[in-house]
């Protein structure tokens, strides 16, 4: 059998009475490759080693996507990228399937080959780092592993030298990063010459079509990644900070998250991509059919409306009577949850970024979440549960169990969490002097702290929502309850923002924020008004058609029950649209400026069609092919009506039904800032 070229390496290195280590060090004045192709060789990642210094380059049909972009690490007791030596070099191929217990698509394809690259320092401390890269056809991740070693016990991280040199000219969608509102803002379309200090997912399309989208997936116990440009089209992580001054400090053996490129011809691609998940570990819960995929209504929009409060007192939302009336309108329009938020004490007062008067234990005089909760779920409706953290964390770990411990008694099995402060402004105790430490929402203390609510969570089959949230980076696939999350600007956002969201915010989020994970957007405003009569920038087809474009496995009809009786014919499709798929295609779409993606029904044979578009109107022919061949369909169809303009007539709308098979085709008339739902049923 032939010798493997680390086999070799060391043999050469025992006959010439040298270790490894010097063996490399002697070779190291030529720079050392090693690389690896993706299993159809679309992609190449390469790994160069000039006078010690790693860096790696991503090539695409052998045209480059990534220069060459360093690694290494800023730690506290020195800089790790120069000195490298390759030790050795280990490889694998995996091609297999797993079934997701929820999601967009039943059974993904886990397809890559892997290349792990052992570096060593070759003076001071000789202390080593491992690099993994994993390929796909459709994208990359890669990590760093710290090993067990005598001469590093802890690694504390003042900066990741990680970067992304992106070798084509490309324009960016981005939002800021280390500002105040988090993941909130609007999208901004760019240059990439021009980004600044930005979020992942951050994604490109370059001069000639090619779309990237780079962004992070597993993060546990690490703190977030930014990315921040430094000259030209170069990038280089930047690691959310700590109250500490260092970004991340761990014990070693252990691995960051990856680093991810989603790599596509078509933006479609982008959102087809399964590399998120893939790069996550497999479920570690178990039997997980507690967790419930389900449309749910809620004590909630009145609020943003302003016509009722959190806070206790004549406006209070969260009372008995009016919480009996949302449940008895759930039950009788097929809605498993009604999400109640200022059911508990601490609602009063200023209670942005100061949490430290919630109670998650008891409900106000006025909401009697004993008999509430059992006569919901008596007509088949669960209460879902509200925690309103106000950013202090400590204060509600201290509660957490006995909180918890109440919604698992009480049938509550679904909870939303809420961490409502500027960013930067995360309360956590000094644990010498108990003095107030800040901390951003995405370092490695809310990093902790929010897998803690989920584990704990799941140790009660309870799932999880939160808003304001650390981003998706695809731990849904470990941890199956963390069933959705915010990290964006929603709905209520078009309530009271100053602007709303734009028509083209929403086609943004697909393919930028959407690449990360499922996003409880909270859509269906079908009165199209928001505080104060404020216009919503949508005709009513539009806020159907957010129901399969916008994916999560919870969706809320977010409107009041009064406006949905007021448009019973939109109404209904909201009513019949599943939330669990089976598969998930886009069939066309442009970052920014339209998209079409439909959905089969894991729990039938229905199909659904989700289109919107810009603040442009659009004509979009549609080949019905994804439909099963040979099967009659009858398609309940919601589209813009004659002369239907986001600005000037929102409530033009049509409703009509006809009969098509797979060979047939559609053309989608979306009006400005408008879309078009589709309801494909098989006909018996």
């Amino acid at each position: 059998m032939p010798m493997s070229p680390t086999a070799v390496r060391a043999a050469i290195a025992h006959l010439l009475g040298l270790t490894l280590l010097a063996w490399a060090t002697l070779a190291q004045a030529a720079p050392q490759v090693a690389s690896v192709e993706s299993p159809g060789k679309v992609l190449k990642v390469s790994l160069v080693l000039d006078g010690g210094t790693a860096r790696y380059r991503v090539e695409r049909f052998g045209e480059p996507v990534v220069e060459d972009s360093k690694l290494g690490f800023a730690l506290r007791d020195g800089r790790l990228d120069r000195d490298f030596a390759l030790l050795g070099q280990q490889r694998r191929s995996v091609d297999d399937s797993w079934e997701q217990p929820w999601g967009e698509r039943r059974v993904t394809r886990n397809h890559f080959n892997e290349l792990t690259v052992q570096l060593a320092e070759t003076t001071g401390s000789k202390r080593r780092l491992d690099v993994v890269f994993r390929v796909y056809d459709d994208g990359l991740g890669f990590r760093y592993v710290f090993p067990e070693q005598p001469n590093l016990r802890e690694a504390i991280i003042d900066d990741e030298l990680t970067e992304f040199a992106i070798a084509q000219d490309s324009t960016a969608w981005w939002i800021p990063a280390g500002e105040p509102i988090h993941y909130e803002y609007l999208y901004q379309r760019t240059p990439l010459r021009e980004v600044p200090q930005v979020h992942t997912p951050m994604t490109l399309r370059s001069r000639d079509g090619l779309h990237v989208a780079i962004h992070e997936a597993a993060l546990v116990d690490y703190a977030g990644m930014w990315l921040r440009r430094t000259e030209g089209q170069r990038l280089r992580a930047q690691l959310s900070p700590s109250a500490e001054g260092w970004k991340v400090r761990r014990a070693l053996p252990f691995a960051t998250p990856w680093r991810t490129l989603q790599v596509a011809d078509r933006a479609g691609g982008l959102i087809e991509s399964d590399l998120i998940l893939n790069l996550n570990e497999p479920n570690a819960l178990g039997d997980v059919s507690w967790v419930k995929p389900a449309k749910y209504l809620g004590v909630w929009w009145s609020m943003h409306l302003d016509n009722e409060s959190w806070a206790t007192g004549p406006k209070h939302a969260a009372t008995t009577a009016k919480t009996k009336k949302v449940i008895d309108f759930a039950a009788a329009h097929g809605f498993r949850g009604v999400l109640v938020e200022g059911w508990n004490p601490g609602w009063d007062g200023m209670w942005v970024g100061n949490g430290y008067n919630f109670d998650f234990t008891r409900a106000t005089p006025d909401f009697d979440i004993e008999a509430l909760s059992a006569y919901g779920l008596k007509k088949g409706v669960h209460l879902i549960g509200h925690h309103e953290t106000g950013c202090a964390i400590e204060h509600y770990e201290d509660q957490l169990g006995a909180a918890l411990d109440l919604y698992a008694r009480l049938g509550v099995d679904q909870f939303k969490t809420g961490y409502v402060c500027d960013d930067g402004q995360v309360d956590r105790r000094n644990p010498a002097d108990g003095s107030l430490w800040r901390e951003w929402h995405d370092g490695q203390f809310m990093a902790r702290h929010h897998l803690k609510v989920v584990q704990e969570a799941a140790r009660r089959h309870l799932s999880v929502n939160p808003h304001e949230p650390i981003k998706d980076t695809g731990l849904r696939r470990t941890y199956p309850n963390w069933i959705s999350r915010e990290g964006a600007r929603g709905m209520e956002y078009n309530a009271w923002g100053q602007p709303p969201n734009p028509p083209e915010h929403e086609v943004n989020l697909v393919f930028t924020r959407m690449l990360a994970g499922p996003m409880d957007y909270t859509p269906g405003i079908l009165s199209l008004k928001g505080r104060h009569g404020q216009a919503i920038p949508s005709t009513l087809a539009r806020q159907l058609a957010l129901y399969v474009v916008l994916y999560s496995p919870i969706q809320m009809a977010a409107d009041l029950p009064e406006h949905y009786l007021q448009h019973r014919e939109a109404f209904r499709f909201i009513e019949d649209v599943a939330v669990d798929w089976e598969q998930s295609r886009v069939l066309d779409g442009e970052v920014g400026d339209y998209v079409t993606i439909v959905r089969r029904d894991r729990n039938s044979r229905d199909w659904f069609l989700g289109s919107i578009t810009d603040e442009h109107g659009r004509v979009l022919p549609v080949s019905l092919g994804f439909l099963e061949p040979g099967v009659r369909y009858r398609a309940e169809i919601y589209r813009d009506g004659e002369g239907a303009d986001f600005r000037s007539n929102p409530f033009a709308f049509a409703r009509e039904t006809r009969e098509v098979t797979s060979a047939d085709a559609l053309t989608l008339v979306l009006a400005p800032g408008g879309g078009q739902a589709i309801h494909f049923t098989p006909i018996r």
